[in-house]
């Protein structure tokens, strides 16, 4: 039996609140990520905002700060990734695994 058009507009309707309910929630949630043994660390939330990065004083070397910029980017980077399988976990749970097509 099909749905009538009205009935799946009012459904979409009713997913996409759920999915900007979801997303609104998931901002102000966040994900840690490290890199270098936890030498640097990014905290970031599921509007992909990156809230904090911490760093330990041993990792800061004069002498190679290309490989702190490296640790910097990968903490970053792995928190962005982390945070953006968060938010798709959550939104999976209401479109059924079809979140990726919104």
């Amino acid at each position: 039996m099909a749905m009538n058009p009205q009935a799946m507009m009012k459904q979409a309707k009713k997913m996409q609140k759920k999915m900007e309910e979801i997303q609104a929630q998931a901002a102000l949630e966040t994900v840690e990520a490290s890199a270098g043994g936890g030498m640097v660390t990014a905290v970031v939330a599921g509007d992909l905002q990156v809230k904090s990065i911490s760093i330990d004083p041993e990792a800061i070397d004069p002498e190679d700060v290309e490989m702190l910029q490296d640790m910097i980017v990968a903490a970053v980077n792995q928190g962005i990734a982390d945070a953006q399988a968060m938010v798709n976990q959550k939104m999976s749970a209401v479109t059924g695994g079809l979140a990726g097509l919104f």
